[in-house]
């Protein structure tokens, strides 16, 4: 298969992780005889820095002429440490999002056996957790209206017929492929926009009978992924609950550095970690590769490619069993390994597997 990839490594540790995750993207490339082309495009602090906009028009044009982008992280200190900034890394992402109408951000919550002490849950809690978010990541606060000054602000939470029915039917055909179970999270007893949502869920209920649908306020949903993981299996909720919630889960992993995630929608694909830019890592080859080349492994599976997926996630458990992790995961006394090292290591079993 012939793939042309748009590459955007962004900020902080971005270069680096994005490093090993085309490395292993090529490694499977050459090993199943599939041609992929990569074109690198900037994106974040990096691109106000060259051109004063952290989506430019180029890098746009790039993600369109693509079939999937693979993306890092954007972040910044400069810009996190200045709330005057009249343009903020982090705009680029919301404008991606938008111009390429990623509307389904999915996320994928595992366990690795091995990593289950890493967690600050208990094991007996973790054990066989493995469910789905789907947030809807271009409506709501973060896109609505907004206003600030020095007495006051808003963010408008807005959304409309449109929007919530298309993600509805994107986390039902999700449940559908998986246990048939869809769990809807709102605050419908508070908030205007989450009883309409709760509304549409309800009226598509008939049209997937088989799924077993119900409904958890999002304070609820917040504690009951942390003490019974093991209910979910399908989450599907509005962008700035989505947001908060698919962070709290990195605590089921034990590690942000594990956790891929795909966006979906009208245009080209996107595929990233879930964690940030970690500035305070960049360049000191501390940062956890894995989640970078998971999402590799979901792009390369998002186009049918189920056997090169899975071989990338057979060698990152290989990693893992074989203690090969960087430090935040690493066990008492493990050898020390840095983001290169996992990856080319990763990259190894690949080729020889």
């Amino acid at each position: 298969m012939k793939l042309n990839i748009a590459v955007l490594a962004g900020d902080g540790i971005g270069p680096e992780i994005m490093k090993q995750g085309v490395a292993v993207m090529q490694a499977i490339a050459e090993k199943f005889n599939h041609e992929f082309t990569y074109n690198e495009a900037i994106c974040g602090a990096h691109a106000i820095d060259e051109v004063g906009d952290p989506f430019p028009e180029e890098t746009f044009k790039t993600c369109m002429d693509a079939d999937a982008v693979l993306f890092a992280a954007v972040g910044d200190p400069r810009f996190d440490n200045n709330p005057t900034a009249k343009v903020r890394p982090e705009q680029g992402l919301l404008a991606m999002r938008k111009k390429l109408g990623l509307f389904a951000n999915v996320r994928p919550v595992a366990t690795f056996d091995c990593l289950l002490h890493k967690s600050p849950l208990k094991d007996e809690l973790l054990k066989g957790a493995d469910f789905v978010v789907i947030r809807e990541l271009t409506g709501g606060m973060y896109f609505g209206e907004k206003y600030q000054d020095n007495d006051k602000a808003y963010d408008t939470d807005i959304y409309t017929r449109p929007e919530i029915e298309r993600i509805l039917k994107v986390a039902f055909e999700f449940a559908m492929k998986r246990n048939k179970h869809l769990t809807v999270v709102d605050k419908a007893n508070v908030l205007a926009s989450s009883r309409l949502w709760r509304q549409i869920a309800k009226e598509m209920e008939p049209q997937y009978p088989e799924v077993n649908t119900d409904y958890m306020f999002i304070d609820n949903a917040s504690m009951r992924v942390l003490t019974e993981p093991t209910f979910f299996d399908v989450i599907v909720t509005e962008n700035t609950f989505g947001d908060i919630l698919t962070d709290e889960t990195s605590c089921i992993t034990g590690s942000m550095g594990l956790q891929p995630s795909s966006s979906l929608g009208e245009h080209t694909p996107l595929f990233e970690p879930v964690h940030g830019s970690w500035p305070q890592a960049a360049g000191k080859n501390l940062a956890n590769p894995v989640a970078q080349i998971l999402s590799a492994a979901m792009l390369l599976e998002h186009f049918g490619l189920n056997e090169e997926g899975a071989l990338i996630r057979k060698a990152v458990d290989a990693s893992l069993d074989a203690n090969v992790r960087t430090p935040e995961i690493q066990v008492e006394g493990g050898a020390q390994y840095g983001t290169t090292q996992v990856g080319e290591w990763i990259v190894n079993w690949i080729k020889n597997a």
